[in-house]
């Protein structure tokens, strides 16, 4: 069996309530040995998303964890702020498909949602599937992704 894999989860204000709810539902997740909550961890808590979204996306870039998953009110500007870190594949995803599709095809360890987009439910269904899609480095997609890794690093 392949390794229990380690998140970080993080959430402005705007997000908070999801972020929480889809962190139990990690933690209680056989496949994950530990979920690391970055914050917020209240609405109390008015911390701008960028700087929740880059401390996530740089302990994925360290090999601190595996992915993070991120919620603010759409998931755009989690998205955004975890792609400035160098090393770092994040998208948006609101369906099963994307979600699925951006780690088979693009290799994205960064999953953001928004709170004020999606429903809970639906929101732990995706989770649930996206932890169990790995990248297969042998495909087709591989050498465009590669791609991407040269373009950032040049």
């Amino acid at each position: 069996m392949k390794h229990a894999m380690k998140i970080a989860v993080a959430a402005d204000n705007a997000g908070v309530a999801l972020k929480n709810e889809l962190r139990d539902l990690l933690r209680a997740d056989g496949r994950i040995a530990e979920v690391r909550d970055l914050g917020v961890p209240d609405a109390a808590d008015d911390r701008a998303y960028p700087l929740l979204g880059i401390a996530a996306a740089e302990a994925v870039a360290a090999g601190e964890v595996e992915r993070a998953l991120l919620v603010c009110g759409t998931g755009i500007g989690m998205c955004i702020s975890a792609n400035k870190v160098p090393g770092v594949r994040a998208t948006v995803a609101h369906d099963s498909y994307s979600a699925e599709r951006s780690v088979k095809s693009n290799d994205c360890q960064v999953l953001t949602m928004g709170a004020r987009v999606i429903g809970p439910e639906l929101a732990k269904r995706i989770v649930t599937e996206w932890i169990g899609h790995v990248f297969d480095p042998e495909s087709a997609s591989a050498a465009k992704v590669a791609r991407i890794s040269d373009y950032e690093q040049a």
